[in-house]
């Protein structure tokens, strides 16, 4: 892989100040959200009232803890824009989330949000290695999920050439990556096992490919999943993050030459983690669940948003902000089997030791009587793909699983391609147990 660490003057000046510069731009941008989010949200100004707080009772960033969080709940209470802080007419686009859990969450975007997050993206790809004049092939997810256009206007800001193909069409993909020649490939990282697969159906190598970045992000993912795709693509795999709550992809964003967490683009996202029981700020390097504060948002300031996601904050490296460790699930993705906490990356992690098996998967929950069991449907590699291998590549599984995640499970080993196959997030856990 080429070396594709910035070149001297590529940076904004942001990205290298000092903290006393970055904190104070913060305190600066956090006293006008609070203050936007008041003055013109019904919302948070009865949420400011009913905690006793006021925007002028922030004169640290510290006293952002005394204000309130903001939980999806609000979102869909208020739905369809009633947390919205703009007039109507001063909305220019509005995305939505997918609603499989219940109604959706919208959220607005003024045309100065739009400049910002298109920014915020480039600046995320050009840490992941991306440079003007690259091609740019963006298989997320177009539509009112925020994964495609937000990936979308980020590389034309940043001045590369975009392939517009969405997700889905996986045949297809795989022919226009081999005669547009991307250089970069913007996509979920289940989905680029996907098109691996493709790859290896169709004959074609896939180092031969011009591929020579890829930018990962909506679902969380493991190092032993980029391994795969770096060996596999001869290509640099970087990971982003964002949520369409906050903004959407480019939230924060891995560095190329580190790879050592998300640096959070912190002129624009104030992030604190907090306990997920308490609600208690916990200091840096402390594990806990990630909050965010949007410092330059107009259309939908948000105001400490519980992501759910589980990681730390922790010194910036390649850049002057912050950075997040690579998040290791979800508060609400979490399973408790008989007392022990898993997240579907700590299977999948054991899944990639299995040289039998495809790296693709799907965690059922079923209940036997009283108990709760968990069952790991898989598929065989075409090489292994036997009754023997088959049994000793699930038995293979079943020790892993139980020697490091601490719970007994099944295995379920499917022809190659059984797995349900996802253009964009995949749906890792299915639970068939009974309702009540």
């Amino acid at each position: 892989m080429e070396d594709l660490s910035p070149r001297p003057g590529d940076l904004d000046p942001i990205e290298t100040a000092s903290r006393d510069e970055i904190s104070a731009l913060q305190l600066k941008r956090l006293k006008t959200t609070l203050d936007h989010a008041y003055r013109n949200s019904p919302h948070y100004r009865a949420r400011f009232d009913e905690a006793g707080v006021h925007p002028d009772d922030l004169r640290t960033l510290s006293d952002l803890a005394k204000f309130p969080f903001t939980v999806k709940k609000d979102l869909r209470d208020t739905y369809p824009f009633g947390m919205f802080a703009v007039p109507q007419d001063k909305v220019a686009r509005i995305h939505a989330s997918s609603g499989t859990t219940g109604k959706p969450t919208v959220v607005g975007y003024t045309r100065n949000d739009i400049e910002m997050w298109a920014t915020c993206v480039a600046r995320s790809i050009r840490a992941a290695g991306g440079r003007a004049g690259d091609i740019c092939h963006v298989a997320y997810g177009y539509g009112l999920f925020t994964g495609g256009l937000g990936a979308h206007y980020g590389a034309e800001k940043l001045g590369c050439t975009v392939i517009p193909i969405s997700g889905g069409m996986t045949e297809r993909q795989v022919c226009l990556i081999q005669d547009f020649k991307p250089r970069i490939i913007m996509v979920t990282p289940s989905y680029m096992l996907s098109i691996l697969d493709e790859f290896r159906r169709q004959g074609i190598d896939p180092r031969s490919s011009s591929l020579a970045v890829g930018i990962f992000g909506a679902e969380p993912w493991t190092n032993a999943m980029r391994e795969e795709i770096q060996q596999d693509f001869d290509m640099h795999a970087v990971d982003i993050y964002g949520l369409s709550e906050v903004i959407g992809p480019g939230v924060a964003s891995e560095c190329v030459e580190t790879k050592d967490g998300l640096h959070v683009w912190e002129d624009h996202f104030y992030p604190e983690i907090i306990d997920p029981e308490t609600g208690a700020v916990l200091p840096d390097g402390e594990m806990g669940e990630l909050v965010f504060t949007s410092l330059t948002k107009e259309a939908l300031p948000i105001i400490r948003y519980r992501t759910r996601d589980l990681t730390r904050l922790l010194p910036g490296t390649a850049r002057a902000m912050r950075r997040i460790e690579k998040i290791t699930g979800r508060s609400d993705d979490m399973m408790i089997l008989r007392g022990v906490n898993i997240f579907p990356t700590q299977i999948e992690e054991q899944l990639l030791k299995c040289g039998g098996l495809a790296p693709h998967f799907q965690i059922e929950l079923v209940r036997a009587g009283r108990m709760d069991d968990m069952v790991v449907h898989v598929e065989a590699m075409p090489h292994a793909a036997d009754a023997v291998a088959r049994a000793s590549s699930a038995k293979e599984l079943a020790h892993h699983i139980k020697s490091v995640v601490g719970v007994s499970t099944k295995i379920e080993v499917g022809d190659p391609d059984s797995v349900e196959r996802s253009a964009g997030k995949a749906r890792r856990v299915v639970d068939n147990r009974p309702k009540g």
